[in-house]
């Protein structure tokens, strides 16, 4: 690779390429070799060019950005660009089709310039990424928070081993910064959580779901006593995902007020 990364921007709002554009441009280290603003040019351009990175719209005009994902496999290139994908939905299905395409990062718009930055640098650095707005910035902004959860999850005898241990680690942060998020579980807080970590969202739901499971029939019950309380009924058994979440969120966000 040469020194400069290699840019192309597909994007069908001029404004908005024209901003990625002098964003990039105004950056050391990056070269951007052309903006592409429909599926031939974008195609053209990448097999011309051959880009490091391409940064593409999802809904580009007269093709959605999925079948230019599809294309370029098709495209005889010496070197397959890393490809960024970005869009107002957060979809599950959507972003499944995208890296099962060979996406290798999803970002959600609106987002911060600087995230996409660094999501750049990762892939090329060789540290492939997966990041949303919501979830790039958890735990950077609150280490308080951070610690505060982790302590929960660990005193409650969630294995840390475990993947849904991380899973339930960032949900609680990110509920407890936005109850608003606990309104819709499965739309946008399951998805969220697999952008982080590359996967999908049932599989965040079951690997919580395990979590919960474990805490529940192994871990500390004085601790879970104390959280759930008159919650615990032997006949429904343990509390569902958004309410072992909700509650110990709510709780965090009191102590807060509180304190």
């Amino acid at each position: 690779m040469d020194s400069e990364i290699k840019l192309l921007i597909v994007e069908h709002t001029k404004i908005f390429s024209d901003m990625l554009r002098g964003y990039f441009s105004s950056l050391s280290g990056y070269s951007v070799r052309s903006c592409a603003h429909s599926k031939l040019e974008a195609l053209e351009m990448i097999e011309k060019h051959l880009p490091d990175i391409v940064i593409l719209d999802l809904v580009i005009p007269h093709l959605k950005g999925l079948e230019v994902l599809g294309r370029v496999n098709d495209l005889n290139l010496s070197k397959r660009p890393q490809i960024i994908v970005m869009t107002a939905s957060g979809q599950e299905t959507l972003i499944k089709k995208a890296t099962g395409l060979g996406a290798i990062c999803f970002i959600l718009k609106p987002f911060d310039l600087s995230m996409l930055d660094m999501c750049i640098r990762q892939l090329t650095n060789n540290t492939p990424s997966y990041i949303t707005p919501a979830i790039a910035p958890a735990g950077v902004k609150n280490k308080d928070l951070e610690l505060k959860v982790t302590e929960i999850v660990r005193r409650m005898g969630v294995p840390a081993h475990i993947q849904g241990y991380n899973y339930l680690r960032d949900a609680l942060i990110m509920a407890t910064e936005d109850a608003k998020l606990m309104n819709a579980v499965t739309k946008e807080f399951y998805p969220m959580v697999a952008g982080k970590y590359n996967t999908t969202a049932s599989r965040v739901e079951r690997a919580i779901r395990h979590a919960i499971g474990l805490a529940w029939d192994r871990g500390n019950m004085e601790m879970i006593n104390e959280y759930f309380g008159c919650m615990i009924d032997i006949e429904k058994g343990k509390p569902t995902n958004s309410e072992f979440i909700a509650t110990i969120s709510d709780r965090l966000r009191i102590g807060d007020k509180l304190a």
